[in-house]
């Protein structure tokens, strides 16, 4: 023992190349003569292989050491260069690591030793070398987090000179690496370190000096492109994007395709050029300072075309969209240059400005030698509001391509700065990105980030860093990179065109470039920013420096630079010469979702029959009124064991009620092969509990069983889901689906009515006026729950005036009466607006949207109380085979037999019809006063209202409706009524004057604020002249009004006004 003491001692002072024989010599030596004092038993017991009978194995393997250091294991080499550095007995030894798993808040020492290289191995492993490996870690990890900060991203250098104002603690360096630095020196850059799993910098080496570290990951992380992405929550997709950035030489390109991006950059900055010599006063929306958008869009597309993407649905505001148009998806430049001509329209629509057109095109791309469909959704100046549309339309395509994955169709959004950070649409439509029935497996957003919205500074438009930050919300990794820097750009797209194929999620290209123009050509940037403009003013475009960098490398000469500018120049002078022989623009050009085939051999003028064979309704209810088929286990609610034996009940007695003859609509057309989607918030059980499609098991999660989908074995697809708590992005993006197919029925339902108005961009821009603008067309039906319930202002109105007033059809316009008028009205017609009053007009309506030759919008307003009133029920006989929608249900009681004692007949839509036939024989009157529904307020069905106010030819003319006066459908009907009728008789609106509860006179507020202004008749009989009255011509009707008077707010919050409000409704409606 005392033998293996002092071998210990001597082995750990055996100088670095001292001869094998001269080791064994004084080895034995020393051991014999006992030269030393034994070491403390600590260090003995930390190197317990040493004793009397190793000294022959311990010199072995000694001089296989000086031989050969790696013929050795590990923890001999380890040991003989710590005893050769001199450390002391017990230090030199090193256990083998633990197989065992490191307990909680511990690593393995081995994960931060010091690989073993004649740079380190000298180092003895104390606290601070293990203390400056940690920090060396820390860091990487500051550059993968923060590099972003520092880098070099503004083509105008704005950014740089703000950081070089900061004070010296907070440097460039200090903002990345923070205190990291403070344990290490100047000597220790030159230190080689072992590079930890977290980063890709080293690429096959495992270790590298401090400095070389530090230069590559300023490389990948503060040059021309900044990457945030270590808020992302996976670590397989943090390594991936680490990968893509910092493995050495990763960024490199080839001389042809240096030659391709600058052709390309030739093309986008040749564009801009011509147009603005030859259209200098025109507003265009150019590109010029982000020329770069160009050749980054056509990356991307080659990128994924070669992943196998075959369709791109693109979005973007403006600024750029001609280049776009002509350069990514060569519409053709006669097209362009015609718009710019001010010629007449020789096709239908009023059109839209060349800056808000879309397009669709079928392409080869060249690169990839493979056909590429492209089409750019049209856009209103409401720069994001297209953003849902797109999403909606590429989930479409993916789904009736059975593109499950989005590997086939992928969808590009393009962005300005202030927009991007500054409209909510953007945040709704990123949430959209990861729900099941909404997601497009990944978008990829590029940013045209001119850093400033028309006249305002980033700083006045956003309070976050970066205008992309919104993206951080779904884990989408954001690329910042120098417009001015081609290269960089290319690399970036390329990395989101992988990241999107490999993970399908969201992606952000942040182009950081500048405007060089105003917000439009004849607008003048330095009224606001002076210094910015002043710079921009001295900054050469980026395509004349690519061109330079190119030429001084070798890759071109500046004659071909030359050659591939004129030879575009050539192409843009010939097309503008062929637009000057054009006399017309087209509409039809700009179509940005054509539906091929589907006007082709039809009648323009002829719809399908909606109703259906008795058999097919009786399956479909009895389907609808039944727990899941061999399924015994499913365990259901004991409320909706009642609905469905209710249900059950009504097919009996072959009858529906509101659920059910929507249910029936949409199982008919399943049978028939409609693909039928219904979306919204909450509408797989209903707002008011009536429809649930979706049966939930009370005791398994996510086991459903949906009816409606499980009909027919050979039956199109039913989905019905519920959305996220948007009505705007919601909207749009089934918008975007409807555009898509036109065999297909696409139905968006607010949770409340009002809530439209939350959407009213999409109901404004895109489906009132797309066809007229556009010329595309869509079936999209909004359900929209309407109804004065006294459920207070927010819950009552669909505000149905509003889809009145944006009507197309002229009230003053009697249209001729024909056999087909009932069609020729609604294909004039920008949109339908009905109101039904029964279960069994819901269904043809609704099936009616299919069996058209073409597509309109459809506004349904959808009932509350309804929905379980027992007398809003249709018998089976109102949907057989040989029944049509009604546009106006007549009255079929006791006073349609009493036609010459009619003394009032009453107009009125909805709910409302009810209210009144219940008052009506409450009092017994009614074989007096007729009462006639119109379910389709829009187009205005002159001919019907023409029959049947000639039926009655001395009853009295009412209007009668829930809402206020200055609202709901009176300002729609009652010139429209007029019209009908001007030819008969002559029509004069006669208002009743509201009551109050006391029977007085209703006063305006001015009335009451100003009553010497305004005196009432009591006070002033008097003085005031009697009053001129005009005699009523013997032919002539009087229209009356009957309803709640004029109000700012559109229904009332309290119960007791609400009660009051419709007892007087119905006395003033009923009132002989």
């Amino acid at each position: 023992m005392n033998r293996a003491r002092v071998l210990s001692h001597l082995l750990s002072r055996v100088p670095p190349g001292t001869p094998v024989t001269a080791v064994r010599a004084w080895l034995i030596g020393g051991a014999r003569g006992k030269a030393s004092a034994p070491p403390p038993p600590t260090a003995l017991a930390a190197e317990p292989f040493l004793n009397g009978s190793s000294s022959n194995y311990v010199e072995e393997m000694y001089n296989a050491w000086l031989h050969d250091p790696k013929s050795v294991h590990q923890s001999w080499d380890t040991f003989f260069r710590n005893t050769s550095a001199g450390a002391q007995p017990g230090e030199a030894y090193m256990a083998p690591p633990s197989l065992a798993q490191p307990t909680r808040h511990h690593v393995p020492l081995s994960s931060i030793a010091p690989a073993i290289s004649p740079a380190v191995g000298r180092t003895p492993l104390t606290d601070n070398v293990i203390d400056d490996h940690l920090a060396v870690q820390g860091i990487i990890r500051a550059y993968q987090a923060r590099g972003h900060l520092i880098a070099a991203l503004d083509p105008l250098g704005i950014d740089r000179e703000a950081l070089s104002e900061r004070p010296p603690s907070t440097m460039p360096s200090r903002i990345v690496v923070r205190n990291y630095f403070d344990s290490i020196d100047e000597s220790d850059m030159d230190r080689s370190f072992k590079l930890p799993m977290s980063t890709f910098v080293g690429g096959n080496e495992k270790t590298l000096p401090l400095k070389e570290i530090i230069k590559r990951l300023e490389d990948a992380y503060c040059r021309s492109i900044g990457v945030e992405f270590m808020f992302i929550n996976s670590l397989e997709q943090c390594n991936w994007i680490r990968q893509k950035f910092e493995s050495p030489g990763i960024m490199a390109m080839n001389q042809q395709d240096k030659r391709l991006l600058l052709a390309r950059l030739t093309r986008s900055h040749g564009f801009e050029a011509f147009l603005a010599r030859k259209f200098s006063s025109e507003k265009r929306f150019g590109l010029e300072g982000c020329e770069i958008l160009i050749p980054a869009m056509k990356q991307v597309i080659d990128r994924s075309t070669s992943l196998g993407v075959e369709s791109f649905v693109m979005g973007m505001p403006h600024r750029g969209r001609l280049n776009v148009l002509s350069n990514v998806c060569r519409k053709p430049l006669e097209h362009i240059f015609t718009q710019f001509a001010g010629l007449d329209t020789g096709d239908e629509g009023s059109g839209d400005v060349k800056y808000h057109l879309g397009t669709y095109q079928e392409r080869l791309n060249r690169v990839t030698n493979k056909n590429i469909r492209l089409a750019i959704v049209a856009n209103p100046s409401h720069l994001e509001a297209v953003d849902p549309v797109v999403q909606g339309k590429t989930r479409a395509e993916q789904f009736y391509h059975g593109d499950s994955e989005g590997n086939k169709v992928l969808s590009i959004l393009l962005h300005g700065d202030a927009a991007f950070s500054g409209q909510g649409i953007v945040y709704e439509t990123f949430h959209l990105s990861e729900l099941p029935e909404y997601t497009t497996h990944g978008t990829i957003h590029v940013v045209v980030n001119n850093q400033i919205g028309f006249t305002t500074d980033p700083r006045m438009s956003r309070s976050s860093p970066y205008c992309t930050d919104v993206a951080r919300v779904v884990n989408a990794p954001i690329f910042h990179v120098n417009a001015d820097d081609p290269e960089a750009v290319m690399h970036v797209c390329n990395v989101a065109a992988d990241w999107r194929h490999t993970f399908h999620k969201d992606v952000v290209i942040d182009l950081v470039c500048y405007r060089r123009n105003g917000h439009n050509e004849v607008d003048e940037p330095m009224f606001t920013q002076p210094l910015m403009y002043n710079r921009i003013r001295k900054l050469k475009p980026v395509i004349e420096l690519y061109a330079d960098k190119l030429i001084s490398e070798g890759v071109v000469s500046a004659e071909e630079t030359k050659e591939v500018r004129d030879r575009y120049e050539k192409i843009l002078e010939e097309a503008f010469t062929a637009a000057k022989s054009e006399t017309r623009v087209f509409n039809k050009h700009w179509i940005d979702s054509p539906w091929s085939g589907f006007f082709e051999g039809k009648d323009p003028l002829r719809a399908t029959p909606t109703g259906v064979h008795e058999d097919t309704l009786t399956h479909i209810c009895k389907r609808f009124a039944s727990a899941p088929p061999n399924a015994s286990d499913f365990v259901i609610h004991r409320g909706l064991q009642r609905i469905l034996s209710s249900r059950m009940e009504m097919v009996k007695a072959r009858t529906v009620d509101w659920a059910m003859g929507e249910a029936v609509a949409f199982g008919s057309l399943l049978k028939e092969g409609v693909h039928v989607r219904l979306s919204g918030q909450d509408v797989e059980r209903g707002t008011f509990s009536h429809r649930h499609h979706v049966l939930h098991h009370q005791k398994v999660d996510k086991s459903q069983y949906n009816a409606l989908a499980n009909l027919y074995p050979d039956q199109a697809p039913y989905t019905v889901c519920n959305s996220s708590l948007s009505e705007y992005a919601v909207l749009g993006f089934e918008l975007g689906f409807s555009m898509t197919n036109p065999n297909a029925l696409v139905l968006w339902e607010a949770q409340f009515g009002d809530f439209n108005n939350t959407a009213q961009c999409i109901i404004d821009q895109f489906i009132s006026s797309g066809q007229s603008k556009w010329i595309r067309q869509t079936g999209l039906v909004l359900l929209l729950p309407h109804g004065m319930e006294g459920m207070g202002p927010e819950h009552s109105s669909s505000r149905l005036e509003r889809f009145l007033q944006m009507t197309s059809d002229d009230p003053d316009v009697l249209p001729a009466f024909s056999s087909d008028f009932a069609i020729r009205q609604l294909s004039d017609i920008n949109w339908i607006v009905a109101n039904c009053s029964t279960p069994g007009n819901l269904f043809h309506v609704l099936r009616r949207q299919i069996a058209l030759p073409f597509r309109k919008p459809l506004i349904i307003m959808t009932p509350k109380s309804l929905l379980r009133h027992p007398e809003a029920k249709s018998s089976f006989d109102d949907m057989v085979e040989g029944t049509e929608f009604q546009r106006i249900i007549p009255e079929a009681g006791p006073a349609a037999k009493n036609e010459a004692g009619v003394k009032r007949l009453i107009f009125c839509s909805g709910k409302v019809y009810y209210d009144l036939a219940a008052a009506r024989k409450e009092a017994g009157i009614e074989d007096s006063i007729a009462i006639a529904r119109v379910e389709q307020i829009a187009p205005f069905p002159y001919d019907l209202i023409k029959q049947e106010c000639d039926k009655y030819p001395d009853a009295e003319l009412v209007w009668s409706q829930e809402e206020h006066k200055n609202m709901g459908a009176w300002s729609y009907i009652q010139p429209r009524i007029a019209t009908a009728l001007n030819h008969e008789r002559h029509i004069v609106k006669c208002d009743k004057v509201a009551n109050d509860s006391e029977g007085h006179e209703s006063q305006s507020w001015y009335e009451y604020w100003f009553p010497w202004a305004f005196p009432t008749s009591s006070q002033t009989e008097a003085s005031i002249p009697p009053k001129r009255e005009t005699p009523i011509a013997s032919d002539t009707r009087v229209l009356r009004y009957a309803g709640r008077p004029v109000s700012a707010s559109p229904a009332t919050g309290n119960k007791k006004t609400h009660t009051r409000e419709v007892k007087q409704l119905l006395e003033d409606a009923l009132a002989l």
